[in-house]
Formats: structure tokens, sequence, C-alpha cells
């Protein structure tokens, strides 16, 4: 396996160049959501030469590719999510995003970039293969449950048998050093929920309170309150986080509006509390709202499910990480991060791995640098060297190993 990780290492620092070109390419033209035709084009041109069995989506514009190894085996799938953010760039990248108020902010260019990479190193190795590949170019990552929509329609069997095991990584603006690798077993990413409140009153004159039902107040209590309901009905070793990221209410400061509206994001970090929460959440919004004589509708919607490893795959992922660059490349993250995935989606079905891959750039402190999601975001694109190889050779150990 030594001269196996040394030549995956070679092959993908010479292919740099060209990942780096695609990538930027992507960069240049960033798309929204589950319909990326751009996007696609520019994945299925990358593709072509590859001779892979290619389709694309119904619903969403997906691409899955099968690359089929020399001899029969069991399939492992690959995910690099295609989508961007809409937020207007200001990186200062002389390949900035070219369409108004749209930006690769999240390196999603250069995960897509990635499984190109990964394809082609195991394209030209396809002899040795004893297995079949599945590339799935995801859509709609950002909120629009891309994976959940792939899943619907077969991605998961498209080499014709349901994938034994599936690996993502996503790049870290910040956070991480570059080239670094980080992983963990269960936990991994938080679930992702979101509630909108709407607080009903009575409306009056601001001179005279008693005469109206204020939901302002209601409202400040209520953020207040859902505070304290984490910290006292929660365990503090498995915790929940709500943020509260928008209270709307009234249009002048001597009327007292007859509603008031919250809406927040609301992290859990397992299946258990993730089930919790909705019920307990409810209770404290209606109950304080009925205490001062108003009611309040809770709309709390499910998003992304927590994304769980399995432990054997995280281990399969270190020591892939570590035969490649060094015992220093990998790291093991001391806790779950606090973002969501729709990846979890994908390891709901089958056991796998999620990977975070420092993509800092050169120069930047890592405690400093613009996180993913910011209009400052810009990532390292020697990662590119990096990421292809370790999902290369991640398919490679695991096809070794047979059914």
């Amino acid at each position: 396996m030594v001269d196996v990780l040394a030549g995956l290492r070679a092959d993908a620092e010479a292919q740099l160049p060209s990942l780096v070109e695609l990538r930027r390419a992507l960069h240049r033209t960033p798309e929204i959501g589950l319909d990326l035709p751009a996007t696609q084009r520019l994945v299925l041109d990358a593709l072509a030469p590859l001779g892979l069995e290619v389709s694309t989506g119904t619903g969403l514009t997906s691409v899955v590719a099968v690359l089929r190894g020399g001899r029969p085996g069991p399939a492992v799938l690959l995910r690099g999510d295609m989508d961007a953010l809409p937020v207007t760039e200001d990186s200062g990248e002389p390949f900035a995003s070219e369409r108004a108020g749209v930006m690769h902010a999240c390196g999603h260019d250069l995960h897509v970039a990635g499984i190109v990479g990964a394809a082609r190193l195991l394209a030209s190795r396809r002899d040795e293969i004893a297995g079949d590949v599945v590339l799935m170019f995801q859509p709609g990552e950002e909120g629009d449950h891309g994976a959940r929509l792939m899943i619907d329609e077969g991605v998961l069997d498209a080499a014709g048998s349901r994938v034994v095991a599936a690996y993502g990584l996503h790049v870290l603006s910040s956070a991480l050093p570059a080239g670094l690798v980080a992983s963990r077993y269960g936990t991994a990413l938080a679930a992702a929920d979101t509630v909108h409140v709407a607080i009903q009153g009575r409306g009056g004159h601001g001179s005279m309170p008693h005469l109206a039902a204020d939901p302002v107040t209601v409202a400040a209590e209520i953020v207040l309150a859902l505070q304290t309901m984490v910290t006292r009905q929660f365990d503090v070793f498995d915790p929940v986080v709500v943020t509260v990221g928008k209270i709307a209410a009234g249009t002048t400061d001597n009327v007292i509006p007859s509603t008031a509206v919250l809406e927040a994001t609301v992290r859990t970090f397992s299946e258990t509390t993730h089930g919790l929460v909705p019920e307990r959440l409810t209770r404290v919004v209606e109950g304080i709202a009925a205490a001062h004589g108003l009611t309040a509708t809770v709309d709390y919607r499910r998003g992304y499910p927590v994304t769980s490893n399995t432990p054997a795959e995280v281990d399969r992922a270190a020591g892939v990480v570590r035969g490649l660059f060094g015992e220093q490349a990998y790291l093991t993250m001391p806790q779950p991060l606090s973002g969501a995935e729709d990846f979890s989606y994908v390891l709901q079905h089958v056991p796998g791995a999620y990977l975070a891959l420092g993509a800092t750039p050169v120069g930047e402190d890592p405690a400093t640098a613009a996180y993913n999601h910011s209009a400052h975001a810009r990532f390292a694109e020697e990662s590119l060297a990096v990421g292809p190889a370790v999902l290369a050779a991640l398919v490679l150990d695991r096809l070794a190993e047979g059914a």
C-alpha cells in the first residue's frame, strides 16, 4: 500500500494545475440551488475523457458517474456538492465571481474539482480496482436537501447494487491549516432546524400598555427563556444551540403592535435530542405567551439531520491520510462542528466518513482568516493536491477489503 499511496500523492500533485483551472472556472460562474446548468456542463466536460457511465438528474441538475473497475467487487461512493451562496464576493481574487450577488463562499467549487481529481486518479488505475466507484455531483446542499433528492433518484444504487461505503470532505477557509485533514467518530456536524414564531397580541398606544397586550415584551421574554431552556432541560454534554436571528415588530416608537415575529436556528448533536427539542421549545413559547394573555404559533421546520460518521471508516481515513502525508497530517476533532450538512442523508443509509480539509490561504492565520460563507472567504488551492489523493486512497482501500 505504501507504493500505491506514493503514486497517488505524486499523481495528485501533477494534476494540480488543471484542477486549479477547473476550480477557477467554477468560481467565476457560481449558481444557487437545485438548478445549476452551467456548473453541470463544466462537470460533464471534465468527466468526458474518463470513459465513465454518466447520467444526469431529472428533478435537479445533478451528475452521477460510475467508474467500473477491472474486476468485480462492491461499489463505493464519493460525493461533491456544487451549489454556491447568495453572497456578493469581496475576496479580491482575480478569478472572483462574475455573477452579481452569487459566490462560492463555502468552497463547493473546490469540492467539485476535488471529486474530478479523484475520478482521474481512479480512472488511471481502473484495471487494479475490484469494484465500482459512484461519483455524486450534487446541487442544493445549501438548504435545498439535494442529497436527499439524489438518494430518491437512486444515486446509492447507481452502480447496480447499494454502495458499501460513502466518503466526502469539506474545505475550510479558516480554523485548519492548509492540507490538514480532520474528522471524528460519531457526530461530526450538527442537525439544523428552523423555527418561526408568530406572537399575537393586541395593539394600542405606547403610553397606555395596560390597555393593550404587548407582543414585543413577550417576544423578548421568549428569547431569553429559550436560552434558559437549553441549559436547564438538556444535558450539557449533549447540547442544544438556539439562536434567534430575527425579531420583527412594530412601526414606530409610541405604538404597541398587535404582532411580533421571531425566527431562530436550532442546532443539536444527537438524534435523541433532535427529537426532543420541538415539543419543549413549543411548550416554552406557548406557555410564556399564555402567561401574559397572548397567543403564539410555532412553526418548527426540520432541516438536515446529524452527520454521523462510522468509526471504522474514520479509522480508515486517519490511516490513509497519515500514509499519504505523514502522522501530523490528520487531526481528531475534539468536538463536532455546529454547522450542518446534507451528506448526513447519505450516512443514514450507508457507512462512511465525512472529513474536514484545511484550506486556509498560505500566510494567513487559521484563527483569524475569513470563515466559510464570508464574502471575504479565500481558499488555498494547494488543498486540491490533498483532497483528491485522500478520496482516491479511501476508495482503493475500501474496495480492497471486498464486500
